[in-house]
């Protein structure tokens, strides 16, 4: 599969509905209050879920493989985006520094709106990770608007991730 064509699958997001039987949320997140968890896997070609590597309600660290000559590793990353009680709008942008590629190619645009009546939705990215062991981060630029209210919050988030 062409670089190009991996990439252009990675950026596609996918925009859903969660019925999930665990979602996580953050520690600090306050009841009724607009916020986003997330969940970050990692595996191969076949299937980027495979292996569990953090998510934002645990302590543990984010440890993942990095992609080698003959074994691309991939990564799935999951973000849950919460309603808060009203109708919700996520805009902005989450960038995924150890995707590989153009700097552009790591950064998921975002526009969501969480309906009064759910209590989540839920967009995923898939890529190639980087195959330059590092630290780099996953970095939540979002605003968002609780529309009944006329509420606007910022969502600034950066998680570490460690590719070796």
């Amino acid at each position: 599969m062409h670089t190009q064509t991996v990439l252009a699958v990675a950026l596609a997001a996918l925009l859903t509905t969660s019925c999930a039987k665990r979602v996580p949320g953050p520690p600090d997140a306050a009841p009724g209050a607009p916020h986003v968890s997330w969940v970050i896997m990692s595996g191969d070609r076949d299937n980027a879920d495979r292996e569990f590597v953090c998510q934002s309600d645990s302590r543990n660290g984010c440890v993942m493989p990095a992609s080698r000559a003959n074994e691309q590793a991939f990564a799935d990353v999951h973000v849950y985006y919460h309603g808060a009680g009203a109708e919700t709008k996520y805009q902005g942008t989450v960038a995924i520094g150890f995707l590989e590629g153009a700097a552009a190619a790591s950064t998921a645009p975002t526009n969501i709106v969480v309906k009064k009546d759910e209590s989540i939705a839920n967009q995923s990215v898939t890529g190639i990770v980087t195959s330059k062991p590092g630290t780099y981060a996953v970095a939540f630029e979002l605003t968002a608007t609780v529309t009944e209210a006329g509420k606007i919050e910022p969502i600034r988030q950066s998680v570490r991730v460690v590719v070796q």
